[in-house]
């Protein structure tokens, strides 16, 4: 902006403030009616329909699957992204707070008097981007699947032997999923580091009579899935088989 320009713009911004009306009682009249409308909705929704808390929390349960409030599935996916646990604190802390700090400092770096979005480039794009951003990422960890899910893809050994055997991998991946094996195990990416062995490359280095076996008889604090098998053969059976294929990168 040149300096004719900064003068036009000075002496219309004057103008129109000579024109217009203080900011107290006139825009603060506006916001209070404004939230008292809202505050009186708040209150006859929670008269009429009432405020749904949801079911007792069940500490034994196994098949809850926890998931944040809408407005931070942005950052529930950003956590999903950026899976490696020493990178958590960059996910959680890092990143939103960088944006932030960014956004804050818009005003430093984009020093345009202008209004018209136009001709402000610096400004709509940024605002634009963090919308669009937010907007997909939230979208994205809405539809995402159960955090205790196996996020792995049938390896080529498996897919080499027919359909009906990529079913029954995908099949069992969801049995021990299903289960809460990866609340002692790690398979790939998911799971935690222990009390359990590493289960990603099981199969290198036991085979699948003594992986069934271990499942039947295992040594505590691991729970015994004898009565999976005796109750549902084709889970147990599907279990066994997709354990049975984890090789590690072969």
């Amino acid at each position: 902006m040149n300096k004719v320009e900064k003068e036009q713009y000075l002496r219309q911004y004057s103008l129109l403030k000579a024109q217009g009306k203080p900011f107290f009682p006139y825009a603060i009249a506006k916001d209070s009616a404004m939230a008292c409308v809202v505050l009186a909705a708040i209150i006859v929704m929670s008269i009429v329909l009432g405020a749904e808390l949801g079911p007792k929390a069940d500490p034994t349960t196994t098949t809850y699957t926890p998931r944040p409030e809408w407005y931070f599935f942005f950052l529930f996916e950003v956590l999903r992204v950026i899976k490696p646990p020493a990178l958590v604190p960059l996910a959680t802390i890092g990143v939103p707070t960088i944006c932030m700090i960014l956004l804050f400092l818009l005003p430093f770096y984009d020093r345009s008097p202008e209004r018209r979005p136009e001709r402000r480039p610096i400004a709509t794009t940024a605002g634009i981007f963090t919308i669009l951003a937010m907007g997909y990422l939230t979208w994205l960890g809405a539809s995402a699947g159960a955090p205790t899910a196996v996020d792995m893809k049938p390896p080529p050994q498996v897919m080499a032997q027919g359909p009906k055997v990529v079913a029954q991998f995908n099949a069992g991946k969801q049995v021990v999923a299903q289960s809460g094996c990866l609340a002692c195990h790690k398979i790939g990416e998911n799971g935690n580091d222990g009390p359990g062995p590493e289960l990603t490359e099981i199969a290198s280095r036991v085979p699948g009579q003594a992986i069934a076996r271990t499942l039947v008889n295992p040594t505590a604090p691991m729970p015994s899935f004898s009565t999976l098998k005796q109750q549902d053969p084709k889970k147990f059976n599907d279990m066994v088989a997709f354990l049975s294929q984890l090789k590690g990168g072969e």
